[in-house]
């Protein structure tokens, strides 16, 4: 099963890059593309040589089955080298040079090819070993590459955070994220090999391939940061059910106050028929729309002493500052059903009524939302509602 996912998240983390470079050829840096699909296909070509199946189609025979280990880890090497080229490119601009870490990667891939030869590793069954009396070159090879991936990809992660927690939301930031996702997983399957540094120092011997928890971190790393950098590609596609679930929970959401108005004034509400004719996002429009008319049939009714009230009551109270005004609106809407129950008017039938500035239907869908949460909620319209009652004598 660990293997059939990994399979799973290599190939489309091959494809999902090849095509990312493909597709944004003419409309972003060429050289910056390179670098974000190199990462991709280097570590999931990291991962496809240590498979089972990829060492069963070559052998696992001296010295193919080393050099098979040794490219894994140059792949490996050369996707952190180029996820941190990635990062710093975003950071400093296209053209500009990617600085110390160029250095480093190479002179790492130098060492790590010198302390393999040194240490005379070769395989043993499922497992690889050094040669005699070189197990501490072997153990030098390991570690070198445990601190050069902890670097680069605490790098990566910190510097693409950064970027994640300043963008606005939207598609950007979710792919910034999950970019972040991929190098935190990344960075938490170098990290395991910790516990083969400490097996071959103890035992002479490491697994040659992949174990269970480390293949899952590692296809973890690659489906996430696949899925960061082809985000544009499937990302409006996936927007769309997204946003239908958002419109029916704000239906939903906004139906206790709905209910409210209906049973006040019944002829806001026209029968839809069964189900939601025209869609859920036409459902929420005439929603809106009859919470509109309701409000409006129920304006003699709104007591201009409640206000000013309301908002003394919600700043005693603490309420925070961006509840306040909801809550004010949800107090004088409480008072008003009761005035309207005891035939209480307080304006004639015109008066106007005051509403956002030329809203759409996903602004005033929003205001409604903390409206409903704060007339069922709060403490403040209750008490708003109370006191219209004992003052109106209007039985709860």
């Amino acid at each position: 099963m660990t293997e059939t996912i990994a399979y799973f998240c290599c190939v489309v983390a091959f494809a999902g890059f090849g095509y990312k470079l493909i597709q944004a050829r003419h409309t972003q840096p060429l050289r910056r593309m390179w670098f974000l699909s190199a990462f991709g296909m280097c570590i999931a070509g990291g991962i496809m040589l240590l498979t089972p199946a990829i060492e069963n189609a070559v052998g696992v025979e001296e010295p193919i089955g080393s050099l098979l280990n040794l490219a894994a880890d140059l792949l490996k090497i050369g996707a952190m080298a180029f996820a941190v080229a990635f990062a710093h490119s975003l950071k400093l601009g296209e053209g500009k040079r990617i600085g110390w870490h160029t250095l480093l990667s190479w002179i790492v891939v130098a060492a790590e090819i010198a302390l393999f030869l040194l240490s005379d590793s070769h395989r043993v069954g499922e497992h690889t070993a050094a040669g005699p009396g070189r197990l501490g070159w072997f153990v030098a090879y390991n570690v070198v590459f445990l601190f050069y991936g902890l670097i680069s990809l605490l790098t990566f992660s910190i510097v693409f955070a950064r970027f994640a927690r300043h963008a606005d939301p939207g598609p950007l930031r979710t792919g910034l994220w999950l970019l972040v996702g991929g190098g935190v997983s990344a960075l938490g399957w170098t990290f395991w090999d910790v516990d083969d540094i400490y097996i071959l120092a103890t035992t002479g011997e490491v697994n040659a391939g992949e174990d269970t928890f480390s293949a899952i971190l590692a296809a973890l790393s690659v489906g996430l940061a696949g899925a960061g950098a082809t985000l544009s590609v499937w990302g409006p596609a996936l927007a769309t059910p997204f946003r239908l679930i958002g419109t029916y929970r704000t239906y939903r959401r906004i139906e206790p106050l709905w209910t409210a108005l209906r049973e006040a004034v019944p002829g806001i509400a026209l029968d839809p028929g069964p189900g939601m004719p025209g869609g859920v996002e036409f459902a929420l429009y005439r929603r809106v729309i009859e919470i509109r008319d309701g409000h409006l049939a129920l304006r003699p009714y709104f007591d201009p002493d409640v206000p000013p009230v309301a908002e003394a009551e919600a700043r005693k109270a603490k309420i925070p500052e961006a509840r306040v005004p909801a809550t004010i609106e949800a107090a004088a809407l409480a008072a008003a059903l009761v005035a309207s129950e005891a035939g209480r008017r307080y304006a004639p039938d015109d008066v106007p009524a005051a509403y956002l500035d030329e809203p759409d239907i996903a602004t005033e869908a929003a205001w409604l939302v903390e409206v409903t949460r704060a007339w069922r909620r709060s403490i403040v319209v209750g008490r708003i509602r109370d006191r219209a009652r004992e003052s109106l004598a209007v039985q709860a």
